[in-house]
């Protein structure tokens, strides 16, 4: 019986076969936390009576969630971070760096074939390149930091076969809430998601990055996709000779063909991310606030397509239109390409890379009664702000159409 890409990645790192339901101790490459969770990992790593982590090169500290710090108690904890970094000689991105799920696959610590974990949960998102890659909590990364090791069940592997053209003004975040919709919240929970298919092979990895971050929206253990030439291109790298694909014969769960051709530009309704519409059912919904920006969508591919939307235009004057880069690299890019240029002169306020209003704690939260729209992950109820505050979730191009108008936009009407 043949293996799955999980199946195969899963086996290297166990040093034995690994299938599906198999609990098996698994070698980590890499291991990440972020300043929501790395104080809680450093707390934990100190009360297991730890000294030194197992490898200096392959532990990630990131400062990107409340970043530059807006009250003193954070300061600390960021002071914190700094401190077990410099301790510990790890390698620690700080203030304006960017996101972390920007920041591991720009950076070069995600591998096709590797095992990365991070204590948050959308580290799903490296699964673009071909990693196993999931979130975990502070005291499971924390036994990480020590050994290098942690024990997995061995996902079962839900197969998704996207088919057809991504017609015009519909994005891989479309696709992804599309999905999310059928699938619902807890249709793949603990499953690898494999996204497969001729459209899946068509996307740039950025697009990629987006479909995998959102997978453990419908209750995944992880996304991935297999590593192809697209995939070496972006890493700089040649392919490897071991063969990361799944075999022909091997066993999933489900097997599920879904053909976009047709397909509108889609909308998470509050407070759900599986409660999707397409943007022309959901009928005139007036906004307060629009943000480009967080770990599923800021990249210079999406600045440039609300860039080439905004051009020569200039924002609807009852909307707060935010650009937060996912990282640095990215804002630079950006600027170079005249997009932050663009954008600004349109009305947008850009804010220095990192989390921003994402989960309700910096750059942009929403007050009571206050309607936003997000190319974010999630829409849950008090995630942005105030509880009674409503969150959209929608693409890059939905999210500019709908800074321009003032309502939520099908950007095909542009």
């Amino acid at each position: 019986m043949g293996l799955t890409i999980v199946e195969k990645i899963f086996s290297k790192a166990s040093h034995g076969k690994a299938e599906a339901g198999d609990i098996v101790v698994a070698d980590v490459d890499y291991a990440m936390a972020h300043d929501g969770t790395g104080p809680l990992a450093i707390e934990a790593f100190r009360n297991f009576g730890a000294k030194k982590v197992w490898d200096k090169e392959r532990v990630i500290l990131v400062i990107d969630h409340n970043s530059p710090s807006d009250f003193e108690e954070l300061s600390t904890l960021h002071e914190l971070m700094r401190g077990f970094a410099k301790e510990q000689r790890i390698k620690l991105y700080d203030v304006g760096e960017g996101v972390c799920h920007q920041l591991m696959p720009e950076q070069g610590f995600v591998r096709p074939g590797s095992v990365v974990v991070g204590a948050d949960s959308h580290t799903c998102t490296y699964g673009a390149l071909g990693a196993f890659s999931t979130g975990l909590g502070s005291s499971d990364i924390a036994a990480v930091f020590l050994s290098g090791k942690l024990w997995f069940r061995v996902p079962e592997t839900m197969k998704l076969i996207l088919k057809g053209k991504l017609p015009p003004m519909v994005a891989p975040k479309d696709v992804i809430l599309h999905l999310i919709g059928k699938i619902g919240a807890d249709g793949a929970t603990y499953k690898s998601v494999e996204f497969s298919g001729p459209l899946t092979k068509e996307m740039p990895i950025d697009g990629r990055l987006t479909m995998c971050n959102m997978a453990v929206e419908m209750g995944a253990k992880d996304g991935i996709v297999e590593p192809d030439e697209k995939t070496y291109q972006f890493l700089r790298s040649t392919r490897p000779k071991e063969d990361l694909s799944s075999d022909r014969d091997a066993t999933y769960s489900s097997v599920t063909e879904y053909d976009i051709s047709r397909l509108e530009p889609q909308v998470a309704c509050p407070s759900m991310v599986d409660n999707v519409k397409t943007v022309t059912e959901i009928g005139k919904v007036e906004i307060d606030q629009a943000v480009l920006g967080s770990c599923t969508n800021a990249r210079v591919s999406d600045l440039e397509i609300a860039a080439r939307l905004l051009k020569g235009k200039k924002t609807s004057s009852n909307v707060r239109f935010l650009v937060i880069p996912a990282s640095k690299a990215v804002y630079m890019e950006a600027l170079k390409k005249g997009y932050i240029e663009t954008l600004m002169e349109a009305g947008a306020t850009v804010c220095n890379p990192g989390c921003g209003p994402c989960c309700g704690l910096h750059q942009g939260i929403l007050a009571a009664g206050e309607v936003a729209v997000s190319t974010t992950n999630r829409n849950f109820v008090g995630r942005m702000g105030s509880p009674e505050s409503q969150i959209y979730l929608a693409s890059p191009a939905t999210v500019a159409a709908s800074a321009l108008t003032g309502v939520i936009t099908d950007p095909r009407s542009l």
